[in-house]
Order: C-alpha cells, then structure tokens, then sequence
C-alpha cells in the first residue's frame, strides 16, 4: 500500500461545501486538495438552489445563520465569477410563500420580514396561482442561484484556477488518527487499490455521508426527489414556496419542482412513483396550468441532516480535522458562510466574536443522544 505525504489541506468530499471550501482557502494562500468519489452524486448539483432563510421559517440560530450568509452571497459569487469567468445564475427574484387563509399566514416564523398578501397580491405575484391559496407571505430579499446547471462548474473552474488538486473517483475508507490528532486517511483510488494519505488538516464535508467516516455524527439521509418542467419564458417571476412542494423558476423558463422528503428511503437510489405523484400533485395545487408544460428531466438526492436541522461546524473530536457538513435543505444558501468560517476557524486569524459565537452554535457534540 503506497503512502503519499501532502502538505495540504485536504476536503473530504467534491460537492458544494468541498468546492466552496477548497476556493476560499486557496484564496488566502492555502495548498488544497480534493477527494472526492463521484462530484455529480452531490447535493450541490440535486439542490433546487433556494436562498430562502425568510420564505422557509427559520428561527433562532438557523435563522441567523442564513441570513448572515445571505448578505455574504452577492460578494461570494462575485469573486467565483471573477476567478471562473463563468456567470452563476444568481437572482433576488423574491419568493411567496401561500397559505390557505390570513390567520395561518399571521402564526408563520418569519411573517413579520415579509409583506402581507390577500387574494389579489397572490395573483399579481403569481398569476395563475391555485384557487386554495387566500392569503401569502413575500419575501422580496429571498433569491435563488442556478446550481445545478451553473454555480458548481463555476467553483469547479475557480477551484482549478487557484491551483486546487482534485483527486475524482477515488473512496475515503478511513479517517487516520494518532489518539486524538489527524494524521490523514486510507482511500481506494478508481482503479481499486488502496492508498495512505498523510496530512496534518482536513476538513469532513461528505455531506449525507459523513457519518460512515466518523460514526459520531448525527447525520442521517434524507431522500428527495425533484422534477423540471420548462414553461415559456418569464412565465414565473417568484419561487413558490408551497408546504411540501416549491417552484423554482430560471431565467429561461425553466421551472424546478421539489422536492420529497423521505427519511426511511436511506440510501436507496431510483425514483417512485409515489414520490413523482406527489410533486405532480403539488404543481396542481400551486400552478395548475404548469401541469401542461412538458418535463425536462427527474432526479433524486440526500440531504445530509441532523436532529435539529442545522449543520455541523468547526472542530470535530479529532484535531485537525474540521467539520462543514450536515446542511439538510439548506446547503447552498450556507455555502457562503460555511466557507467564511471554517476557513477562519483553520486560519485562526482573524476569527471575530460572532465567528465564534456562530460556531460554538452549530457544534457537532449538541446532541445529547449521540456523541
């Protein structure tokens, strides 16, 4: 078994937080190498790319969290485009999320940051809407980005343009250790043969997977599985935030309907036809008229989630190996931040206040059922 020794830092995982990671720590100078199995397995590319701390309800921390990354993003995406050349797909087009009457409406987490809608403001907002929906919420600084089809091969090329090693196809089969400190990890390359990787940093973002690396993680798979429709052009200027299933609307008429939400699946891949009715039947009840529209395509991923929600930041329980993973359903609205802070976190320069507060928050061991 063939040892390599590296000097880099290593990022456990090819999808959006390995990418968002690899970037910011080579923008600050830092030797950064990939691993990853298969980057189109990722969340990063399954996700509808919402950015909706407001529209989703949020609170507490969470809430928090996502906005502080919400004001990050415009920067954050500047700075791809500029090291990629590529355009990421980012738009404030505001997101409505519907209710069936004023009263439900009113009890929502975060009504007050939004502005009030009758009958008549959901129509305008969403012409066309289902007849259920009496009243709405809109969220005019909720926005969405085009990850799937452009912000990953954007950080893809600004990660290569900065110099980030990338080692696709290969299998993380052991994180090594001596007691308590990181000393790198034993992986099977495509070809099947079984390499050491020695390192004194590493940072754990193998998203829905993290937990078979380190089992103390209270991680589990989430399945979802999403669909596109494409409508004509601008025939939906918001997102669609509906219980149970939103409309994502690109630039191009492109229409991304999720998404399922099934914890029993595991890691069992494939579509159902009981998961496609159910987006089917969400469109009916959001936008009935998008039913007639033809299909593009039909996908599923897993979230990676854990017991509250909220991701898994910072130092794990082995030194020098840092945690960016456990993002559920928001991992690209918290690319940005996630970046921002572990970076700080491995730099430890500069790290302020709140970094630290925000971490201290979102550590891996505030479970109590499982540490």
């Amino acid at each position: 078994m063939a040892t390599v020794r590296t000097e880099s830092v290593l990022i456990l995982g090819g999808g959006l937080m390995g990418l968002a990671l690899a970037h910011k720590l080579a923008l600050h100078g830092r030797s950064v190498e990939v691993l990853s199995r298969r980057r189109n397995e990722a969340a990063g590319f399954v996700a509808a790319g919402m950015l909706a701390p407001h529209a989703e309800g949020l609170s507490g921390e969470q809430l928090r969290l996502g906005q502080l990354s919400l004001d990050l993003i415009p920067s954050w995406v500047n700075q791809i485009e500029t090291d990629s050349g590529l355009c990421c797909g980012l738009r404030q087009c505001g997101i409505v999320v519907p209710f069936a009457t004023a009263a439900q409406r009113d009890l929502y987490p975060t009504a007050c940051l939004g502005e009030s809608l009758d009958r008549s403001g959901l129509e305008r907002e969403v012409p066309g809407i289902g007849p259920n929906w009496q009243a709405g919420l809109l969220f005019s600084q909720d926005g969405q980005i085009d990850n799937r089809r452009r912000l990953m091969r954007a950080l893809e090329t600004a990660c290569v343009s900065l110099g980030v090693r990338f080692q696709e196809g290969v299998e993380v089969q052991e994180i090594l250790q001596d007691g308590h400190t990181f000393r790198g990890v034993r992986m099977r390359n495509a070809e099947g043969e079984m390499h050491t990787l020695t390192s004194h940093k590493a940072v754990l973002c193998c998203g829905a997977w993290s937990a078979q690396l380190l089992p103390a993680l209270a991680i589990v798979p989430v399945k979802g599985q999403m669909l596109s429709l494409q409508g004509p052009r601008d025939s939906l200027k918001r997102i669609v935030f509906g219980p149970g299933t939103y409309l994502v609307p690109r630039e191009d008429g492109l229409l991304v309907v999720g998404a399922t939400s099934e914890p029993e699946a595991g890691f069992m891949e494939g579509l159902t036809p009981f998961g496609q009715q159910q987006l089917q039947a969400g469109i009916d009840t959001l936008l009935p008229e998008a039913s007639q529209w033809p299909p593009m395509e039909r996908w599923w991923g897993f979230r990676p989630c854990t017991p509250d929600g909220g991701p898994l930041l910072g130092s794990s329980s082995i030194d020098g190996l840092w945690l960016a993973t456990g993002h559920h359903r928001n991992g690209v609205l918290l690319a940005a931040i996630t970046a921002e802070l572990i970076e700080a976190n491995i730099s430890g320069k500069g790290i302020t206040a709140e970094q630290i507060q925000v971490l201290e928050a979102f550590q891996w061991n505030r479970f109590k059922t499982k540490i």
